[in-house]
């Protein structure tokens, strides 16, 4: 019987399959509210078969935003936008949804990707980022300004009131955003974070902020809402974030009640070097579930349905995370139960479309 297709359980979130899909940026909001694209993009991503659907990175504040057209969660009119998504994919699919919460600090202001990706100074329609350290993600960059205590009270309470707003619109998983070299990952890692204030300098210090936002987070949430993190598990530059910090981090936040761990890395600076192969991540996600039993998403170059059966029946990860591959394949885990000798759920209206080889693989 395939591992991969059958239920795991986040907190008290049971899901049908192990097969996530992960959240990508679609660029496509409009003063951070969710636009019809939106609602093509996840709702056609609802139908796959998949056990749970991330919503992208969402900004907590306009100017945590990557650029200005990321989705947000920080206003009623945000929360309302969001709202009108959910109830048309709500009406067909009854997947579990998550959404990743998030600040892109130094990273944020810049243009979409098909643009060019560059920052977007203020004099030019972007803003003024904001970072525990004056320290520019690219040395031609504005530097970000260095976050005081008022401002990072502030920051935190906005993750509080997102995830609210997250959980009022009834979505499953609540994930924290702190890899790819956005603002929590910035205070993880020394080569971001030279403060030197309690939230600099030592590992202890890198952690605190991080784990105000969760513990925050935590407490405003109900118990049975599963709160999660991702994390980028080394920042593939000597001196700089490892995976040895990655499993300290995690044993903190297995103290704090956190439901998962979403492995992924890199992101912080673009002198990491990288070594992109097929499951290039797996193995710090098998680590930090071996060293802290939490369990975990492993995410990266996993494309072929055995590689994904092979990571969570040997242990490894407890599920795995699609990106690309299920933008390129939206019918990726219907072809993985085929190959797997499972049974995946699909609308009643596409019933009808499984080949006769395969008369038994979708159920409504």
């Amino acid at each position: 019987m395939s591992k991969l297709f059958s239920p795991v359980t986040l907190g008290k979130q049971t899901l049908p399959n192990r097969i996530v899909i992960a959240p990508m940026c679609q660029y496509s909001a409009v003063d951070g509210q969710a636009t019809d694209w939106h609602l093509i993009h996840l709702g056609h991503l609802a139908l796959s078969g998949a056990g749970l659907l991330y919503i992208e990175a969402t900004a907590v504040t306009p100017a945590g935003r990557i650029s200005p057209s990321d989705l947000g969660l920080w206003s009623d009119q945000t929360e309302a936008a969001l709202a009108r998504v959910l109830k048309g994919i709500r009406q067909y699919s009854a997947m579990p949804i998550a959404i990743q919460l998030a600040h892109a600090g130094r990273k944020a202001s810049t243009q979409v990707p098909w643009e060019g990706g560059k920052q977007i100074v203020p004099t030019n329609g972007g803003w003024q980022t904001e970072a525990p350290s004056a320290l520019s993600w690219d040395g031609g960059e504005l530097p970000p300004l260095a976050l005081g205590q008022a401002e990072l009270s502030r920051i935190r309470d906005a993750f509080v009131a997102a995830a609210q707003r997250a959980h009022r619109l009834g979505i499953e998983v609540v994930e924290l955003h702190a890899a790819h070299g956005y603002l929590l990952h910035q205070f993880l890692s020394p080569l971001s974070n030279v403060r030197d204030d309690r939230y600099g300098g030592s590992l202890e210090n890198r952690l605190r902020f991080p784990l105000e936002v969760f513990d925050a987070v935590r407490e405003a949430l109900p118990a049975d809402v599963p709160l999660g993190i991702r994390i980028s598990a080394t920042d593939w530059i000597d001196g700089g974030w490892d995976v040895e910090q990655s499993v300290a981090f995690a044993k903190e936040l297995q103290q704090r009640n956190c439901a998962f761990i979403h492995v992924s890395s890199g992101g912080l600076s673009p002198l990491q070097q990288i070594p992109a192969t097929p499951g290039y991540q797996v193995p710090f996600a098998e680590r930090i579930k071996r060293e802290t039993g939490l369990p975990t998403i492993a995410v990266g170059l996993i494309t072929d349905p055995e590689q994904a059966e092979q990571i969570v029946a040997s242990g490894q990860a407890d599920m795995v995370a699609l990106a690309r591959g299920i933008l390129y394949n939206p019918r990726w885990p219907w072809h993985a139960a085929a190959k797997l000798g499972a049974q995946v759920t699909a609308p009643k209206q596409y019933l009808r479309s499984q080949p006769a080889a395969f008369k038994n693989l979708l159920k409504a």
